[in-house]
């Protein structure tokens, strides 16, 4: 199976955002026209072999495209956290199509879509992760290593710290009734308070703990002020992930936000902009709250255009 390539009337470039839970396909003639789009659910196809997802990539692609040439293909993916896997995943998409294409961490995809190449991606959804390319085009990253160390600001993380502020409320001789700790007791279904720890525990996956985060969220509007910390808290991570790559020799000036926790929760969003403000006001905060597929659409035109060029010379 592989994806013709021919510049014409009727080509196409694609751009595919792999995030952790969806996969969003987007074609758009060269010419100009209606765009065409495909989403999937990540679970359905990707099963963590480059060959076997490059693959599947291809034939979804191809599904898209209709019979259409395809120019230039653009990715974004989610989990490939490092140059060498961004490559491996590249390099098995090249092999089966004669397309141009370039792979990149899904989290590099929102400056890309508001134009500003180069600039610090940061994710704060399921999990948080922040992104840029250093000044010899490698790849930096910062956070990302998952809800139980890591992952600060993300649905799962915010999730630990809000258990971990209610035990440590408890051990200061806290009682029942704070907003938070009502909230946490609920969403974890907790018939006996010394098995906090053990019940978030026996959630056992990022999603699973992250989806009770709108929990946090909802103690906060309620006045809970250990909510309202663990939001701040969180926020304040966030920016010091773009700060880490600052101060490791980025020179992004803007730092772009995205991911359904922070575009949902303006709380979370403020508190990344004052933590930023604090910590790093070098850089501008943007919040993202567009589709990432559309950067990944924008990696694709640069590489038809460069193919263009370079056939032409």
């Amino acid at each position: 199976m592989t994806a013709p390539f021919i510049h014409g009337a009727d080509a196409l470039i694609v751009g595919v955002d792999i995030g952790g839970t969806k996969t969003h396909l987007r074609a758009i003639p060269l010419a100009g026209g209606i765009e065409r789009d495909l989403l999937v659910p990540s679970a359905d196809w990707r099963v963590r072999s480059w060959n076997d997802d490059a693959t599947s990539l291809i034939g979804m692609m191809l599904q898209l495209a209709d019979g259409a040439p395809i120019a230039a293909i653009g990715v974004g993916a989610h989990g490939c956290d490092d140059a060498s896997e961004c490559l491996a995943l590249q390099s098995a998409i090249s092999a089966r199509t004669t397309s141009p294409v370039e792979v990149v961490n899904d989290a590099e995809l929102m400056p890309l879509a508001l134009n500003l190449p180069g600039q610090i991606g940061v994710v704060a959804g399921t999990g948080s992760i922040a992104v840029c390319r250093g000044p010899d085009s490698e790849m930096m990253t910062a956070g990302g290593w998952g809800w139980i160390i890591s992952d600060d600001g993300g649905a799962g993380g915010l999730v630990r710290d809000a258990v971990r502020t209610v035990a440590a409320h408890f051990d200061r001789g806290g009682a029942r009734g704070e907003p938070l700790v009502e909230a946490i007791i609920e969403a974890l279904e907790l018939k006996s308070v010394p098995r906090l720890g053990t019940v978030l525990a026996q959630l056992g996956n990022a999603t699973a703990v992250g989806a009770l985060a709108v929990a946090v969220f909802d103690a906060a509007e309620s006045g809970s002020e250990l909510a309202a910390e663990v939001i701040r808290q969180g926020g304040n991570a966030l920016a010091e992930l773009a700060g880490h790559l600052h101060r490791r020799g980025a020179r992004a000036t803007h730092a772009v936000a995205g991911g359904s926790v922070i575009v949902s929760q303006p709380r979370l969003w403020q508190a990344f902009v004052d933590g930023l403000a604090a910590s790093t006001p070098q850089i501008t905060p943007r919040l993202f709250s567009g589709r990432p597929v559309e950067g990944a659409c924008r990696l694709a035109a640069r590489l038809a255009t460069s193919s263009t060029h370079a056939t032409a010379n």
